[in-house]
Order: C-alpha cells, then sequence, then structure tokens
C-alpha cells in the first residue's frame, strides 16, 4: 500500500488508464497511511472514509468504461479546514464554530476538484482561523512535524503539509494569508505554491482580504501543475476573481532556467538568519548557476514592510470577532483575541494609510521584475521548532512576523510565490528555499522549481526513517 502512495498524480493517471491500478486501490492506500501516521502527526480534522470509498468505487466504474470524469479522476485529496467542503463540516480550528448547522456548499478550489472526479479524504488541521505560523488549534490540539514529532510542521496549512509528506492523500489544499501553505511546506519539506491572488478563486472571502490565497501542498511541482490546471478558474462568488487565462500550467514544465535573470537576496538587507540555512539556501543557488540561470546577489530594496502587514491582519481579526457574539468569542483563542483587540485600535486613516504603503511595494516589486525573471530567498531564516509555542524561543521578544520575514511580503504583492525543499540540516530537518516571480508569471515559478525538483526529488520521511513513527 505504501508504494501506492508514493505515485504522484501523473503516475496515478497514466496507472488507471492503462488499468494497472484502480482509484479503490489508490484510496484504501492513501487511508491505510492516515490509518499508520495520523495518531503520531494528527494531520486531520476529520477523515470520511465511507464517502472517500464510494467516490473511488465510481471513478473505478468510470475508468473501467473508459470515461473519466475529468483531469483528477480517482486522485485523493484533502482540503484545510478552512475550505468549505459540502457534506463535511468546516469549524476553522474553532470552538466557536458548532458543527451541527447545515453544510451543503464546496469552496470553489474544493467544487473544481470534485468537478473532475477527485476523491475527498478529509479535511486538514489548521489553527485557529489560520491566525499564526503554527498548527494548533483548541478544537483539535497539536499538529507534529513527521521529520521530528517534538517539533512543529508550521502553519497555518500545517496538516495539509504533513499530510503530504507521509503521501495521506495526493493533493492537498491549504491557504496562505502571509506565508502559511510556504512556511509548513518548507519544515517538512513539501513543495507549497502560492498562486497570484484572484487566479484561484475563493469563497467566502478570509476576514484577510485580498491578502488571502489558495495554496497548493504536494510532492512533486508536476502535481502541482495538474492542480492549477484544475483549480485555477473563477467563479461567480468570488468578487475578486481574475479572468480565466486557460493556462496549462503542466505545458513545458520542464524548460529549464538557462538564461533566465535570477535575483538571489540571502536576507533582504534586514532579516537574521540561521547559519545552516544560509548554506543550504546559497548551494541551492548555486544550482540553478548550473543549470544556465544568470544569478545576482542583490537584495530587493524595499524598507521592512512588517508593519504594513500587521495593520491589515489586526485590522482582519477585529472584523473576524465581531462577527461572534460575547459566549463564542470568550472560547476563541487568547492570542487572535488579543490581535483583534489591536485592530480595533486602527483608524480609518492609519488602514487606508497601509494600502497606500501596500500598493507603493507592489509598484516597487512590480519594477524589480523588469530586470529579473525570478527572486530568490530562504522561504524561512529558521528550521522547526518545538511544538506548543507560537514562535521559535529565539524570536520570543520580538515581533511575531520576525521569524518569517520572507514570506508575507508577497501577500501583501500577490505575487506566485513557492517554497521548494532545499535539503537538510545535519540534525536532518528540512529547509526550503522560496521562489518568487512577478503578478502573472506563474509558470516562472513551476518552471524554476522543476528545473531544481530535478537535481533533488522529494523525499519522503517515512522512507529516510522508517523507525520514526515506531
Amino acid at each position: 500500500m505504501s508504494e501506492i502512495t508514493d505515485f504522484s498524480a501523473s503516475q496515478l493517471l497514466s496507472l488507471y488508464r492503462e488499468r494497472q491500478l484502480s482509484p479503490l486501490e489508490a484510496t484504501k492506500a492513501a487511508l491505510e497511511q492516515i490509518h499508520t501516521y495520523n495518531r503520531s502527526v494528527n494531520a486531520f480534522a476529520i477523515v470520511d472514509e465511507k464517502t472517500a470509498l464510494a467516490e473511488a468505487r465510481a471513478s473505478e466504474v468510470r475508468w473501467l468504461n473508459g470515461n473519466p470524469l475529468g483531469l483528477v479522476d480517482g486522485i485523493p485529496f484533502t482540503a484545510k479546514d478552512l475550505l468549505l467542503t459540502k457534506g463535511l463540516p468546516t469549524r476553522r480550528g474553532s470552538q466557536a464554530i458548532t458543527a451541527n448547522q447545515p453544510w451543503d456548499e464546496d469552496a470553489p478550489a474544493v467544487a473544481r476538484l470534485r468537478e473532475q472526479g477527485a476523491v475527498l479524504l478529509g479535511k486538514t488541521t489548521t489553527s485557529e482561523f489560520g491566525w499564526k505560523g503554527v498548527t494548533d488549534s483548541p478544537l483539535t490540539g497539536i499538529t507534529r512535524n513527521p521529520w521530528n514529532t517534538d517539533l512543529t510542521p508550521g502553519g497555518s496549512s500545517g496538516g495539509a503539509a504533513v499530510a503530504a509528506a507521509l503521501g495521506m492523500g495526493t493533493l492537498h489544499l491549504g491557504t496562505d494569508g502571509g506565508g502559511s501553505s510556504r512556511t509548513p511546506a518548507a519544515l517538512t519539506g513539501v513543495f507549497g505554491f502560492k498562486p497570484t491572488f484572484g487566479y484561484v478563486a475563493g469563497y467566502p472571502s478570509a476576514h484577510t482580504r485580498t491578502l488571502f490565497h489558495i495554496g497548493v501542498l504536494v510532492r512533486t511541482v508536476i502535481d502541482a501543475a495538474v492542480t492549477l490546471n484544475v483549480i485555477a478558474h473563477p467563479d461567480v462568488r468570488d468578487w475578486y476573481a481574475l479572468p480565466d487565462n486557460r493556462q496549462d500550467y503542466t505545458f513545458d514544465l520542464d524548460r529549464g532556467v538557462a538564461g533566465l535573470r535570477i535575483a538571489y537576496s540571502p536576507n533582504f538587507g534586514y532579516a537574521d538568519v540561521e547559519p545552516e540555512v544560509a548554506t543550504l539556501v546559497k548551494a541551492a543557488v548555486d544550482v540553478f548557476a548550473k543549470l544556465g540561470a544568470a544569478i545576482e546577489e542583490v537584495d530587493p530594496g524595499f524598507a521592512n514592510p512588517r508593519g504594513i502587514f500587521q495593520t491589515l491582519w489586526q485590522a482582519g481579526a477585529a472584523k473576524l470577532l465581531r462577527g461572534f457574539s460575547p459566549a463564542q468569542q470568550a472560547v476563541i483563542e487568547e492570542g487572535l483575541q488579543g490581535i483583534a483587540k489591536e485592530g480595533d485600535r486602527i483608524t480609518l486613516a492609519e488602514y487606508l494609510s497601509a494600502q497606500d504603503a501596500r500598493e507603493a511595494l507592489g509598484r516597487h516589486l512590480q519594477r524589480f521584475h523588469e530586470n529579473y525573471d525570478l527572486l530568490i530567498t530562504p522561504t524561512l531564516p529558521i528550521v522547526a521548532f518545538p511544538v506548543g509555542q507560537n514562535r521559535p524561543q529565539s524570536y520570543i521578544d520580538k515581533p511575531q512576523r520576525d521569524w518569517s520575514p520572507f514570506t508575507y511580503p508577497f501577500n501583501l504583492t500577490q505575487q506566485p510565490a513557492a517554497s521548494v525543499p532545499c535539503g537538510f540540516t545535519k540534525n536532518g530537518l528540512p529547509v526550503g528555499i522560496q521562489i518568487v516571480a512577478a503578478k502573472y508569471r506563474d509558470i516562472l515559478v513551476l518552471q524554476a522549481a522543476r528545473a531544481y525538483e530535478t537535481v533533488f526529488p522529494f523525499i519522503m520521511p517515512s522512507k529516510l526513517n522508517t523507525n520514526l513513527f515506531q
């Protein structure tokens, strides 16, 4: 069973087509991985085994009749518990939301996957309303890193990243409002991609509005491209959705990086990066040079935008909590309540000034990308740290966002960005590089990530350390 879960979506589809494997077998294998590993890592808020098996049997019949429903018919997938799923509760990691209510609608990305035959296994864990960069919540408890279960996988899409790393499903939908897909991707050694804002429709609108992207966490770049071919389309419920660009994200994916102009920024000029992380990132950048890219070490030239982000984030949290009764607010995590209180103190003028500063940052980076096709940075300046804390111990007395300085700027600017695994520290912990392109040039990010992946493919934790969960 575990060998089946090693296959990418493209490989599974080929095996279905050749009748060497069935969607039912693939779904059973994914469920077996969940049974084997989830008790140790707590990556799922809910698993719907009965429905998944029924959907897999229906897919099997379609394949036997030579009539698959779409591009991902029979592929097991998961959805983060911030995304609506018809028939399953979406409690967003919060005791403030009751499961006892109608759940009769899919979020756009979930709907697109189901329309094309993908098999939903269940909902992956999140921090409460995705408010922090680790994955624990009052509702579901602590999600743990598959490389060391004493450590966090990051967040808030930590459940999706862990599920991807351990083969508990093939395709995994996450969200990214400040790094929530890329952070856990880096800390668990998987591929995490945040598309240009608006390419993947979102509904309902998040409390952080246009900071919030629908992300993908998978083990191969090709799987991300396949997923985007299905989900990167508008939906009438999303007022912000971009027109359909009808991009085939798998086309010319192996084009490589020869001739591309890549800016490499080790620290943005203001961030502190752990030496071992810096060394691994620099080695990864050298690989791109060997693959034919023109590399220039240069900072993108903007001041730390933490204040801009915090203003928008805190205002969004305040708006979120105002929608709950006093009784509901009382069971919400204290840290999120504190952020909301800060948001309540923000004036309209301060909020609009932050929007102006955000616009200026976006304009600055558009000009930056006139000279550079891609920007490479560390995804994070640190590696995974112990569970039960919201930030690394060395950052306890620093602002919350300082331990993840490379991710949230590109939520402000809405650019496509990916975290690509680039090696391991001497203690065996994954490190990621971040690849960023100008808005709408998502395919460049995927092509660059694919070029690197051909040199350094994904390693599954359970293959590297078979005693990890014994």
